[in-house]
């Protein structure tokens, strides 16, 4: 009890934003590390993170220092004037590559934010002049490589990767292993002395080998692993931007931009270098992340500086880029914000009080084993009349005592535990990359196993994304429309000036571009909504570049999750003002007071034409179609222009946007719900529209509630607790009822993980146990707040991080049972041989080898399994589980009983049981001892597969990692024995004997299968008491 308070005191550390107390809280509880270097290598370093934010906090400072100076430019021109540097002669270099600005000046210019010396440049024209670049075309691809050697690569400054031979230095660094290494040594030099050569080598250099293989294969493991983070770092950092390069718009990596580069920016994007403003409409950044001021800057032709790190928080624009990599501030800042590393995972600190506490056992019994073996050797020279006399063998003996005492803790102490969970989370994290999800924080990826709920976004992740209008209501009369049937005929039904306003509205009123692809043809760019509709526009005949040239836009409202609508204020030639709106239908129905009729006339929008209007807007979402309403209103020359009206407006058409549900959906939705995970729908789209998804996917069942936001956020806290276990859909949402549905959902125990997409989804993904961004529509701060990214916005790559993560935390505790075995039996088996026979039938060389099985190659083997398809219909595993279970401790203890039993009666009775006679008795048997000892654990590795069920050999050949760990223990076991029997202390057995060995290993299996029909209480009668809808999983024999 005493223990389990110790863990739950210093080793229980939330899942996400942990306070550096609580992280310095279980540092100082850790006691009797071995290696500390490399057993907290991928641990949080405090201090230097702790320097590294006051290297941040200065940088920000003098960012904000800049800022005070161009608030009062006017005012301190002088000084300004003062501090700028005098015309510097163009660099040979820069005007042989035919540039006509130097990098410093460019560095200066947006650093000071010096907008009297870009004017006097000409301003941004001037600049890209200057560095060579057409604003329209953007910059060559063969011009790349000229422009990296001028003005630099878009890249921070990274700490280098370490090399094999460190991680074989850290592998080294194990006290224990040192403190070995030099009994070896004097070992070797006192056996030269009494033995001669090489006789007095042998138990020496038997135990220097053993460190080698120990040190080479530690180091390999460790080594993998780190290629493994490197390469899932390296895709974590990857960020794409749009841009415009030999005259058409595409994706680039931001490691690929160069000083000339036109970007194009839109919400939540994150600005990929220093720039200068082009064009754009209500650009406004977020500068937070660069400067820590939380007021959002607009950035226009008067102020038009973009520093790359910052954010996009509202409007789109078009930026010049002028300096990358280390030439921003954002580059010094990102050299500082790698320091300190990622912080451990809840297991990994759960792992490492557990390593403690056994590590304080493991040390007492090496203490008294010592003692014991010393005090015996001491009292029979003793009894012997031999006290003052010692022999040249004297100090061997007790140095060989020292050495098992030593042997005693590095096997005692289970350096492996928080180190298998490193392993497997970095396996885990591989194979789900190639799955189509990044994980970003290694604890998402252990929390996943755990996520009782999953909230999820409809579009884009239960549907496909890929959008076309499919209907159209129109003229007070709904039409379909065929995309394999010519727009004429639904041209030539639509009165001239409806279609020409109808065409205005959806190519004005749009986000979308019409650009070129390499093949030089025609392609929308933009979202799957708006490409929808401007395709829609097109199909009726419609010229995009026409319309863009025919009116100037004065205004322009991007659309965001919180509006719901887009729109537009634009100039007409013949005078006045038109604004176009278009998004939520219902929405859009409440800002009109007209609609034009089927005449295409302007009539008032009366309550039976708006029910008229409603009940085609619910026809088209019970088909779940997405409705848009699009509308608008003239204005005459009096209007001022200054702002977008939001009422008033003629409702011209209502789209209806069909967007299919994704393959295999739901399949991957009923899996969920077999697994006791609940999956509710959050979306913006109409409540009728969701209903419709949320049936075909199987998430919507009888007895289940769908709300609209505006209800939820209007119920009482008591009211929601009692309404949330219930509800499967929340429709017309905004970003706020997302974050207050996941506190909610947090402070009733469910572990949440939570799909976003947008800027404003930040909040709702930070808070949610697991933020799940999307890796196609998912904007820069919605990844940027997630913890796994997932790459293909597909609700079945969910699933599989579910699945896996509960792999991770299965895994881990198959390695703990197995590795607690083996230290058990060695514990007990040498302290009690020690007292009892004054010797220890385990050297030192022999537990070496047994540490490297139950350490680094039992991880390798059981912390690396693949997730079976059974995997997912358990229970999840609820935050307040103890890890190791008593299903687990029933494990483990009948089979060290088992194995202390049959060590036992080997080492008391086994001359006699195996009729061994002659001078080499005692070493054979020592020898089978050993043998039997080593395959009760390769067997009892097999029985670990499966914590629970008795049929250990399900999807064995699927892991072929354990398979080869397996056959490699074996092999290297029939080496030790057969053949390195000099430096091992054994000698070759008969194949009686070796038949033996096997069979007293295998026995452990049948021992398993009795184990595992011992019924213990089970976490999933808890899980049911708390969830009245899941069905427990049938346990026991049956499950075999």
């Amino acid at each position: 009890m005493e223990n389990l308070n110790f863990l739950k005191n210093n080793f229980d550390v939330p899942p996400k934003n942990r306070s550096e107390e609580v992280l310095r809280r279980w540092r100082k509880a850790v006691s009797l590390v071995k290696n500390p270097k490399r057993r907290f290598r991928n641990i949080a370093n405090l201090d230097k993170r702790s320097e590294a934010k006051d290297q941040q906090k200065k940088i920000k400072e003098t960012l904000r220092r800049i800022r005070v100076l161009i608030y009062v430019q006017t005012a301190a021109h002088t000084f300004v004037e003062s501090i700028k540097p005098a015309e510097i002669l163009l660099q040979k270099e820069v005007e042989e590559a035919g540039f006509g600005i130097n990098p410093n000046t460019l560095e200066f210019i947006i650093r000071e934010h010096n907008v009297n010396k870009l004017n006097s440049l000409g301003k941004v024209e001037g600049i890209a002049e200057k560095v060579s670049v057409s604003l329209n075309n953007g910059v060559s691809k063969k011009d790349l490589e000229r422009r990296q050697k001028i003005y630099g690569y878009n890249r921070y400054t990274e700490k280098p990767p370490k090399g094999f031979w460190m991680f074989v230095w850290e592998a080294l660094q194990d006290l224990t292993l040192i403190i070995l290494m030099v009994c070896a040594v004097v070992s070797i030099g006192v056996g030269l002395a009494t033995e001669g050569w090489p006789k007095g080598m042998y138990d020496g250099l038997g135990i220097l080998v053993s460190i080698f293989l120990v040190v080479i294969v530690t180091a390999i493991s460790d080594y993998r692993q780190s290629l493994q983070f490197i390469a899932l770092d390296k895709e974590k950092k990857q960020i794409f931007v749009q841009v415009t390069r030999d005259g058409y718009r595409q994706k680039v990596s931001i490691y690929d931009l160069v000083v000339g580069d036109v970007v194009h920016l839109s919400i939540g994007d994150q600005v990929p270098a220093d720039g200068v403003f082009i064009s754009g409409y209500s650009l406004l950044i977020d500068e937070s992340s660069l400067s820590g001021e939380s007021e959002p800057v607009n950035v226009d032709h008067n102020k038009p500086f973009l520093m790359s790190g910052t954010k996009v928080q509202d409007g789109s624009g078009k930026m010049l880029v002028t300096t990358v990599g280390m030439r921003t501030e954002w580059g010094r800042l990102m050299e500082t914000l790698s320091q300190g590393g990622e912080d451990e995972t809840p297991l990994q600190v759960k792992l490492n009080g557990v390593a403690t506490i056994i590590g304080k056992i493991g040390l007492l019994f090496a203490v008294l084993t010592f003692l014991v073996l010393v005090g015996r050797f001491l009292v029979v020279k003793l009894i012997k009349g031999e006290f003052l006399k010692w022999s040249s063998s004297d100090p061997l003996k007790l140095l060989d005592y020292f050495a098992v005492a030593v042997t005693i803790i590095v096997v005692a102490v289970p350096e492996g535990l928080p180190l298998a969970v490193t392993l497997s989370l970095a396996f885990a994290m591989k194979k789900l990359m190639n799955d189509k999800a990044l994980v970003r924080h290694l604890s998402a990826c252990e929390t996943m196993g755990s996520a009782s709920c999953i909230c999820t976004d409809k579009t884009g992740t239960l549907t496909t994304n890929h959008m076309v209008v499919n209907k159209v209501w129109l003229c007070e009369e709904a039409k379909v429309i065929k995309s394999n049937e010519s727009g004429d005929l639904l041209k030539s039904s639509i009165p001239g000036r409806v279609l020409d306003v109808l065409l205005q509205c959806i190519f004005r009123n749009t986000s979308s571009e019409m650009g070129k692809d390499e093949d030089g043809k025609n392609k929308i760019l933009g979202t799957p909504t708006e490409v929808a509709i401007v395709e829609f526009g097109l199909h009726l005949g419609g010229d995009f570049d026409a319309q863009h040239q025919a009116s100037t836009i004065v205004k322009v409202e991007p659309f965001n999750s919180d509006r719901k609508k887009m729109s537009v204020l634009m100039s007409l030639p013949g005078g006045g003002f038109r604004a176009f709106t278009k998004g939520a239908s219902e929405i859009i129905v409440q800002m009109c007071n007209k609609i034009v009729d089927r005449d295409g006339q302007s009539v008032p929008l009366s309550g039976t034409r708006t029910k008229v209007v409603m009940d085609a807007i619910n026809g088209f979402a019970c088909e779940a179609l997405r409705t848009i309403g699009l509308a608008f209103k003239d204005m005459d020359e009096d209007f001022d222009g200054n702002s977008i009206p939001s009422e008033g407006y003629t409702l011209i058409a209502v789209v209806g946007i069909k967007d299919p549900v994704r393959p295999g959906v739901r399949e991957a939705v009923q899996s969920c719900i077999a697994a006791g995970i609940t999956v509710r729908m959050v979306t913006g789209d109409n409540i009728n529209t969701a209903k419709a998804i949320a049936k075909e996917c199987g998430i919507l069942t009888e007895g289940d509630v769908a709300i609209e936001g505006s209800d939820f956020r209007c119920k009482s806290p008591q009211e929601m607790d009692e309404l949330i276990p219930k509800i499967r859909v929340m429709a017309r949402s905004m970003p706020l009822d997302k974050h207050t549905l996941v506190k909610h959902l947090r402070t009733m125990s469910e572990v949440v993980a939570v799909t976003g997409d947008g800027t404003n989804d930040a909040p709702a993904l930070h808070e949610a146990d697991i933020g799940l961004a999307m890796g196609i529509a998912g904007t820069e701060v919605a990844k940027e707040n997630s913890d796994v990214i997932i790459m293909d916005d597909n609700f079945t790559t969910i699933v599989n991080v579910a699945k896996w993560g509960r792999a991770v935390y299965i895994n881990i505790q198959k390695f703990v049972q197995f590795q607690l075995t083996v230290n058990v039996v060695a514990l007990i088996v040498n302290f009690v041989s020690a007292c009892i026979t004054g010797t220890a039938p385990l050297t030192a060389v022999q537990l070496l080898w047994v540490n490297m099985i139950m350490d680094t190659l039992g991880a390798l083997a059981l912390a690396t399994e693949p997730p079976s398809g059974e995997l997912i219909k358990r229970p999840p595993i609820g935050r307040s589980v103890n890890f190791i279970t008593p299903t687990m401790w029933r494990n483990i203890i009948g089979q060290s009983i088992y194995q202390l039993v049959v060590i036992g009666v080997l080492m008391f009775d086994g001359k006699q049981l195996l009729k061994l006679t002659g001078s080499d008795a005692s070493s054979i048997l020592n020898t089978v001892i050993f043998n039997s000892f080593v395959f009760c654990q390769v067997f009892n590795e097999i029985n670990s597969r499966d914590i629970e069920k008795i049929n250990v050999f399900r999807g064995l050949f699927s892991s072929w990692v354990f398979i080869g760990v397996m056959v490699a223990t074996v092999v290297f076991q029939v080496i030790i024995i057969e053949f390195l029997g000099t430096f091992a202390s054994t000698v070759p057995l008969s194949w009686q004997l070796w038949l033996i060995s096997i069979l007293i290993g295998s026995v452990s299996m049948i021992v398993s299968i009795g184990l595992k029909c011992i019924p213990v209480e089970s976490i999933k009668q808890t899980y049911a008491e708390n969830h009245h809808d899941y069905q427990p999983l049938p346990s026991g024999p049956e499950l075999a």
